[in-house]
């Protein structure tokens, strides 16, 4: 049997890491400044990380929902400490994209409409409502084509009132990417956050704020959306939760309520993964990880707009797009082949820079050299 070949991939084969540095078979040591798309948020082999999994897995690694699972509960009372939401509960599943579908249809089942709001370049996962809801027809198979999304335009509050206007009792939910991140590093405005806010409030309507790649701590806050100093009724996440083990989770308001087999899941909030979870809360609060995305953030972000053939730099914290013009396309793969860096990229010409959150601005300035190089 042969890989189903749907991987554009680099021939590159990484068999260690250790914090923001990974290494391939033949030795060649590379600085990562993607994470595995964001994954990667206290760095690979965190010392308390790997002693958390294997001690967890010498007890017990799996089993069921249908028992009860202290663990769970431990990561419940951090995470809504952590970010600030001790009142919310928690759903755990597997994925980014199964986050975003439970957070739909958690939705749809709270007021029972059919509606989704969705905007330009959003990217929510690959399964059935998530990519639905996601503007990329290529990755939209037919029996995925759902009637029920509206897509507008991104940061535009004029175009979102008018459809609440038009729609606003049949309107579901209103899902968004603080920071998208598949569509190029754009940052959602507060206004537009706010406006979000107050319509779904009018109209009786859930704002789901979709974190998977820009929550957890990844802007310099927990959830991007926090500067807007707004609240959404489910935040969804997944990709730095686990650090690389398969977590995701929903975090809902307590104006939702739960009746048994509402939600459901075999894998998810598993002892293994639970503990993965933990121990990345763990150390992002004893190493203080979020100030540092905040900081070495934004000193690679004012570093970045002094280049004069950068079109745009977006983000925030350790969420960077780089907006190069078309005759420095080549530039990521420079940056790979002839420095040993990993960066991400987003249609057409942007860099994408997620690294883990200890990111030093020593690896940030070793970036910064080899980017001059090529720009």
């Amino acid at each position: 049997m042969k890989l189903f070949d749907v991987y554009p991939i680099n021939h590159i084969n990484i068999v260690k890491g250790q914090g923001c540095l990974v290494w391939d078979n033949l030795g060649q040591e590379y600085l990562d400044l993607y994470g595995g798309h964001a994954v990667i948020s206290i760095g690979h082999t965190h010392p308390h990380y790997v002693a958390r999994l294997t001690e967890q897995l010498n007890k017990i690694g799996f089993y069921s929902n249908s028992v009860e699972v202290p663990l769970q509960v431990q990561l419940a009372e951090k995470l809504g400490k952590i970010s600030g939401r001790e009142d919310y509960q928690l759903f755990l599943c597997n994925s980014g994209a199964e986050a975003n579908e439970n957070a739909l249809k958690l939705a749809s089942f709270a007021n029972g409409r059919k509606k989704i709001v969705a905007f330009t370049k959003a990217f929510h996962g690959r399964t059935s409502l998530a990519v639905a809801a996601t503007d990329n027809p290529k990755i939209v198979a037919p029996v995925n084509e759902n009637p029920n999304i509206i897509r507008l335009p991104f940061n535009d509050s004029n175009a979102l009132k008018a459809v609440f206007d038009d729609e606003g009792e049949e309107i579901c939910a209103v899902i968004i990417e603080g920071i998208q991140g598949v569509g190029g590093i754009q940052v959602a405005s507060a206004e537009f956050l706010q406006a979000i806010r107050n319509l779904c409030n009018q109209h009786g309507s859930y704002f789901i704020a979709d974190a998977v790649q820009c929550g957890y701590g990844r802007s310099g806050k927990f959830y991007s959306q926090d500067y807007a100093a707004v609240d959404a009724d489910i935040y969804s996440m997944a990709k730095g939760m686990g650090n690389g083990f398969p977590i995701g989770a929903i975090s809902i308001s307590p104006n939702l309520k739960p009746w048994h087999g509402m939600l459901g899941t075999t894998f998810g909030g598993n002892h293994l993964a639970c503990a993965a979870a933990l121990a990345v809360l763990d150390v992002m609060e004893q190493e203080n990880l979020m100030a540092n995305a905040g900081k070495v953030g934004d000193y690679l972000i004012t570093e970045l707009k002094k280049f004069d053939k950068v079109l745009e730099v977006r983000g925030r914290g350790l969420m960077i797009g780089i907006d190069l013009p078309p005759e420095l396309s080549h530039v990521r793969k420079e940056l790979l082949e002839k420095h040993h860096i990993f960066t991400g990229t987003a249609s057409p010409n942007v860099i994408r820079l997620l690294p883990p959150l200890n990111l030093t601005q020593a690896y940030a300035d070793r970036f910064l050299e080899a980017f001059a190089k090529e720009v």
